[in-house]
């Protein structure tokens, strides 16, 4: 008899979406509640509907507890689940409002034996995937670059953001608490932790709080620099803009590496002018190469199977860590050792 995982969910707003149609295709899984302020959002889901997460976990005791909220939602929702005997919470990210925060959460969760996983899910895209095994099997050589063209195209004029997810305007940061941090984790992911930082951030549309464009470098362990361009107003070649986010090269001393907007990926060897397509454009499930499934499907695998659990809450301390360096360096105008 196949076991299967009783999972239950905190949120019902825009991008929870993802989150249940990526459990619905998992075969061992069993979705047992969903819960929102708005209990109508909840029932929506087509799953047993609860108007708060206590009442949820009482109710369910469910396995897993994937929370799909804000950033200030997030402690008191990990108290409860670990308080009502959840072992493994996914939090969705930003991880809780701040570094003090996100630490109590983790130390709440060791002292009950439970563990968080933060549902940071972009390495999860296939392309990076690839890219990670072309690293491990050296087709690139050394790795010395890896660039990030990050050209959304939904950041210009009033209305921006406000049909999709309307809070973007009010956040005081924005490009890279919000989205940038994605590719801090990815960078960490394919070229080892970071070392050092420097960024130059701007705010462009003068109706929005926070950032929207900003370069951000980085040194790694693995003696390769990263560099994350961001700019919200401007777009790149794609027919969807939220499937890859942008552009990317990763370079070596053998051969380079180039993800282009429709989610394929070249290899073109050093000294060549011709390149070799290795990942063929495909339409992907779900969101932005059917990521959200990837990060679920593996830590059911992890569950279940006893494989590796990638995005530990203890290991993502370091990209919170690194998120406030940034900020801290755009301010200083400087370059900062982590």
């Amino acid at each position: 008899m196949t076991v299967r995982l009783r999972v239950a969910c905190l949120g019902a707003g825009y991008f929870s979406q993802f989150h249940y149609e990526a459990w619905a295709r998992i075969a061992r899984v069993e979705l047992v509640g969903a819960a929102n302020r708005n209990i109508a959002k909840a029932a929506a889901t087509g799953i047993a509907a609860f108007g708060d997460v206590q009442s949820m976990v009482e109710a369910t005791k469910p396995d897993l507890l994937d929370i799909i909220t804000p950033p200030e939602t997030h402690l008191a929702a990990i108290r409860v689940a670990i308080h009502g005997g959840i072992k493994t919470i996914i939090c969705q990210k930003p991880f809780c409002q701040d570094l003090a925060e996100a630490k109590e959460a983790i130390a709440l969760a060791q002292n009950h034996g439970a563990t968080i996983l933060i549902h940071e899910n972009f390495r999860f895209q296939p392309w990076y995937r690839m890219m990670r095994q072309h690293i491990d099997a050296g087709t690139l050589g050394d790795i010395q670059q890896m660039t990030f063209r990050m050209r959304t195209g939904d950041g210009q004029g009033p209305d921006a953001y406000l049909e999709r997810q309307p809070y973007f305007q009010k956040m005081p940061r924005f490009l890279v608490h919000e989205t940038a941090v994605h590719w801090v984790d990815t960078f960490r992911y394919l070229l080892g932790d970071a070392t050092t930082v420097y960024a130059d951030l701007r705010r462009l549309n003068p109706v929005i709080s926070g950032e929207d464009a900003g370069i951000i470098l980085m040194d790694h362990t693995s003696g390769a620099r990263s560099c994350f361009d961001g700019n919200r107003h401007l777009d790149h070649q794609s027919d969807n803009h939220r499937l890859t986010f942008g552009e990317a090269l990763l370079e070596g001393t053998q051969g380079t590496l180039s993800l282009a907007g429709d989610g394929s990926l070249e290899l073109r060897k050093f000294g060549t002018t011709k390149a070799q397509q290795i990942l063929a454009p495909l339409s992907y499930a779900g969101f932005a190469g059917d990521c959200v499934f990837g990060l679920q499907n593996h830590v059911v695998s992890g569950l279940l199977d006893g494989t590796e659990l990638e995005n530990p809450a203890q290991e993502y301390l370091r990209v919170i860590e690194i998120e406030n360096a940034i900020y801290t360096s755009a301010l200083e105008g400087k370059k900062l050792e982590l």
